[in-house]
């Protein structure tokens, strides 16, 4: 409710040298400075007035605060103004959107010709209705984990193709292209004009999301303004835009480019920048700096590598310093006469072993021979066999008739027994036991 208190009542007769129409004729028009002390002079006769309403806007500057306080049913503004001595006695918690009530007084600035309002007192009723409804959507998309920042998709270090999407011929628009072509002369956009405010924001925006997401060329999207008051920031805090955001497939970074009064835009998005300025550096590479860090990222490499073969090179040199490379013949040396004595020593003992095994291999054929029925045969002695290969060990076996197969030394012969001769044995030559067969005399 707005209630007035008015110091002086509006309609008093104006003073003496207040400038009326009827005084001024074309050929002897009034001046601009005293149009502007009359109109000083009425304004300063109005009393203070105590006003309901929204902080749209709450800019400090040089320790003053100026701002626009908005009315609670319709689109009407005022400017206001908070002098520092005033600001130092109100409550330090005023922000964008909050609901108050103000006792203000009419100002004018002659020398500019600028109409506001300065306050002398100020309190909170509660938050704007704007802001209440901002805050529900805030709390409800939380909780949904749209802010969360697990969801958020992470920029491509350079993009091929950056998609824009800002107002027609805005500073904003020329600012992103300017930026990002000193850092990346080649960089690539693809722009789609949308309002930035009124009516047509949300719908022209959400139309421009959906025509760059769908582009398999855009690899990351820039939604630029170059900043505003919360009544112009308005559309990009509507949750139709908000979910759309969330639900691209390419990532998107929010450069409103307004700090006092962020739109819920810049928590969904996958990034948020300050300004579009601060968006186009935080989305293309500094070609300057690449080639820098490239360069930096070569001299480690070639000093590592210095090093690493220096190293080497040294352990190589400690190891070829050692007795067993350095003069690798000595060592064969000293081993080739070990290995000349333990040659002849095998060698000897190799002999001698076949020495000793050659004589007994002869003493055992010379006792063989001596023991073998070839011998006795050798020294005239024979063998009889009657048929079937019996032989013949006594006279009676072989009686007159009998066929006889005689074995001498060297073959055999056939031979017919005649009968008994003598029964006396042949007694056995000396040094040979007597044979199982029939041993008969020389041939």
């Amino acid at each position: 409710m707005t209630s007035f208190h008015p110091e002086t009542v509006p309609g008093e007769a104006p003073p003496a040298d207040s400038v009326h129409p009827r005084d001024s004729r074309t050929d002897t028009p009034t001046s601009v400075s005293r149009l502007n002390d009359t109109i000083r002079g009425f304004i300063e006769r109005w009393g203070s007035v105590w006003v309901e309403g929204e902080i749209t806007s709450f800019n400090r500057r040089g320790g003053n605060v100026f701002g626009r306080l908005k009315d609670l049913n319709t689109e009407s503004t005022v400017a206001f103004r908070i002098w520092s001595s005033t600001l130092a006695r109100l409550p330090k918690d005023f922000q964008v959107g909050d609901h108050v009530v103000a006792c203000v007084k009419a100002d004018y600035f002659p020398r500019t010709g600028d109409f506001s309002f300065a306050i002398s007192a100020m309190r909170h009723v509660g938050l704007g209705e704007q802001l209440e409804r901002l805050e529900r959507l805030r709390v409800q998309l939380r909780s949904e984990g749209l802010f969360d920042p697990v969801r958020k998709k992470k920029l491509p270090f350079l993009p091929h193709c950056i998609g824009l999407i800002t107002g027609e011929n805005s500073d904003a628009e020329k600012d992103v292209h300017r930026n990002a072509e000193l850092r990346w002369p080649r960089v690539n956009f693809r722009t789609k004009y949308a309002a930035v405010q009124g009516d047509r924001c949300v719908p022209e925006t959400l139309a421009a999301l959906k025509a760059l997401d769908a582009d398999p060329e855009v690899d990351v999207i820039i939604i630029a303004r170059g900043g505003g008051d919360p009544q112009t920031l308005l559309g990009f805090s509507d949750e139709r835009l908000l979910r759309a955001v969330a639900a691209a497939s390419t990532p998107v970074v929010s450069a409103i480019g307004h700090e006092n009064d962020r739109p819920l835009l810049d928590e969904v998005a996958d990034l948020r920048a300050s300004t579009p300025t601060d968006a186009a550096k935080r989305v293309v590479p500094d070609v300057a700096e690449q080639r820098a860090l490239v360069a930096q990222l070569r001299a480690r490499l070639t000093g590592r590598l210095t090093q690493r073969v220096l190293h080497d090179i040294a352990q190589l040199e400690q190891i070829r310093s050692r007795p067993s490379l350095r003069t690798p013949h000595a060592m064969l040396t000293s081993r080739a006469q070990e290995l000349w004595m333990l040659s002849n020593r095998g060698r000897d003992i190799v002999d001698r072993r076949l020495e000793s095994e050659q004589r007994r291999t002869r003493e055992l054929s010379a006792s063989l021979r001596a023991l073998s029925p070839l011998a006795t045969l050798a020294r005239g002695y024979a063998i009889a066999q009657v048929e079937g290969g019996a032989i013949v060990r006594d006279a009676s076996q072989a009686p007159a008739g009998t066929a006889l197969t005689v074995t001498v030394a060297r073959g055999s012969l056939t031979a017919r027994s005649e009968g008994e001769i003598d029964e006396t044995p042949v007694a056995p030559l000396d040094g040979e036991a007597s044979g199982d067969g029939v041993s008969v005399g020389p041939a």
